[in-house]
């Protein structure tokens, strides 16, 4: 019983890192309709500033600059990439965003090398106990940091400007370009927090019980894929929804690996995957998801 509240605490945990992702993802195909393959290299990039600068600056000032240059990083693609193109078809962009990917991540391994880098965070190999469960001090402080940061990002959405413009644009960019709004503007907006959520995730998929930053990062960061395509690419809440269900699952298929040997070792990087396959046979468009209407 303790093992699987440690489990399930562990899964909310892993969630809760996995919907700072997933919800990038949404946000940029929400307001572009490209969904953005260089997100991973993003999220290195800005653990790699973290773990440079953390010596010098400090542990907090540190994630604020790594957020911030990973923020104008991703708007510099958004600008030179996308809006370069300009009348480019969707897909040319989504494709466009995996050759930015290679480009940024053969530089970054090249910086990172073989080292596992360390992030410089408070909370190092604590753990709290409480009830016989132990938990690492890191995953309680990615829960209590993504509940805000997401509640701040969903309060956004909702009731700023720019929040009520990019829904509008989602909804009908036409219309909305002709009310006023500035498709560009929005656009770049939304890349720059996906990038800077990005960042902020890679803090805590490299704390503890991680070894630290490594080249392979990227690699886990495209775990919140999953979630993103499972709750629905045009819906933030779902992205919510499904991010929780794949951080649960994973955490499951990792802690009860012993069990599941038959089914093969590394269950826990399938089963993300497997989950994502199986509702989509049943709900296409993703958990929350919005229908595509036809008029024939």
């Amino acid at each position: 019983m303790i093992k699987l509240a440690e489990t399930i605490l562990n899964g909310l945990a892993l969630g809760s890192v996995y919907a700072l992702i997933a919800l990038g993802f949404v946000v940029i195909f929400k307001a572009s309709g490209v969904m953005n393959f260089a997100h991973g290299s993003l999220l290195l990039f800005g653990g790699y500033v973290v773990a440079r600068l953390h010596d010098s600056i400090g542990f907090l000032p540190a994630v604020l600059v790594g957020a911030a240059l990973a923020a104008a990083l991703a708007g510099l693609v958004q600008l030179l990439a996308t809006r370069g193109l300009r009348g480019a078809e969707i897909h040319t962009l989504t494709i466009l965003t995996i050759g930015v990917d290679v480009l940024l991540n053969t530089e970054l391994n090249r910086r990172v090398g073989a080292d596992f880098l360390s992030m410089g965070d408070p909370w190092g190999a604590e753990v709290t106990r409480f009830a016989g469960i132990t938990v690492a001090d890191a995953r309680i402080a990615s829960t209590a940091v993504a509940v805000v940061v997401i509640s701040v990002f969903f309060a956004a959405f909702r009731w700023s400007r720019w929040g009520l413009s990019m829904r509008a644009a989602a909804a009908d960019p036409e219309a909305a370009s002709l009310m006023g709004i500035r498709l560009d503007r929005v656009r770049l907006i939304a890349w720059c927090v996906a990038g800077a959520l990005a960042a902020l995730a890679a803090v805590f998929l490299a704390a503890f019980p991680a070894p630290g930053l490594d080249r392979t990062t990227s690699q886990i960061a495209l775990s919140a894929f999953p979630a993103a395509i499972l709750g629905g690419l045009d819906s933030a809440a779902g992205a919510l929804l499904g991010s929780f269900v794949i951080g649960l699952t994973a955490a499951m298929a990792a802690g009860y690996q012993s069990e599941l040997s038959a089914l093969g070792s590394g269950l826990s990087d399938v089963a993300p995957y497997l989950v994502m396959v199986l509702v989509l046979l049943v709900r296409p468009n993703g958990l929350l998801g919005s229908k595509e209407l036809t008029r024939v």
